[in-house]
């Protein structure tokens, strides 16, 4: 079961009532400015700003600022704020793929909020058209999608992998986690465990998906994979295969045999079931 988001309570007093009205969309904004949840939090935290959203989402795996509760109307797209829950990424609209990529961790929270959202208020997790955002649809949508019902604004940008975060909010949602594996570890771990337990570490092939501080439950996973992989009787040759297998195969694959021994498949089911 994924465990749930960190919410840092930043209050801000920038809401009010959502007169009645059911919430219907889950909407995803770029902060456009502030690169942290506190800086996000400072800014909506002041009267004088007039905005705010319900939460903000940086680099920190794991952990979301939280500034109007869900109950409240936050101020942040204009007609449609009283049928959204809302979050701001610490990011621009104007990132390219490749930028987006090195926010893993970022994405990934983005992911698991959805998917709390989306349980919160029974909201589908789909992605809206225009249309559909502005009518009556009930699902996910980037605040470029509100048009000008919506304060006419173009965030997230045309490289906002939606489609990516979705599909993993709708793992996270299921109980099967953001990723293809089936440990709930979301894919810049293995990545980035793999990089970092089975080469010889050169920053230049370091994953970018992987956050820049690696959180401490990343490093906690990785010691009960050496725990695993130690047990008596396992050779380093099948310590660094099944590290690179779990890893989902990532680099190049260890020197070991071409067919891979019988024991070896039981061993990896082991490590698979105890981590």
């Amino acid at each position: 079961m994924t465990t749930p988001l960190t919410r840092k309570a930043i209050p801000s007093p920038n809401y009010s009532s959502r007169g009645g009205a059911s919430v219907r969309l889950i909407v995803l904004h770029t902060a456009e400015g502030a690169r942290t949840i506190e800086d996000l939090g400072a800014f909506f935290g002041r009267t004088s700003s007039g905005v705010s959203s319900h939460t903000g989402i940086d680099d920190k795996q794991g952990i979301i600022g939280e500034y109007v509760k869900r109950p409240n109307k936050a101020w942040t797209a204009a007609n449609a704020n009283p049928v959204a829950v809302q979050t701001e990424l610490c990011a621009f609209a104007a990132w390219s793929a490749a930028e987006w990529s090195k926010h893993g961790a970022m994405l990934d929270n983005c992911a698991r909020w959805i998917a709390e959202e989306s349980a919160q208020f029974g909201i589908p997790i789909t992605k809206l058209t225009p249309s559909q955002a502005q009518g009556s649809g009930r699902g996910v949508c980037q605040h470029v999608d509100l048009g000008t019902w919506g304060g006419g604004h173009h965030d997230c940008g045309t490289s906002f992998p939606i489609d990516d975060v979705i599909s993993k909010a709708k793992g996270y949602a299921s109980g099967q986690g953001g990723g293809d594996d089936e440990m709930g570890y979301p894919d810049w771990y293995w990545q980035w465990s793999n990089w970092y337990l089975t080469t010889n570490r050169d920053p230049a092939t370091r994953p970018k998906s992987a956050p820049k501080e690696i959180p401490k439950w990343a490093w906690e996973a990785n010691d009960k994979q050496l725990q695993l992989l130690n047990r008596y009787g396992m050779t380093s040759a099948e310590r660094d295969w099944i590290t690179w297998y779990l890893g989902g195969r990532q680099g190049a694959r260890p020197n070991v045999p071409q067919t891979i021994p019988d024991r070896w498949w039981d061993d990896e089911k082991y490590v698979l079931q105890s981590t």
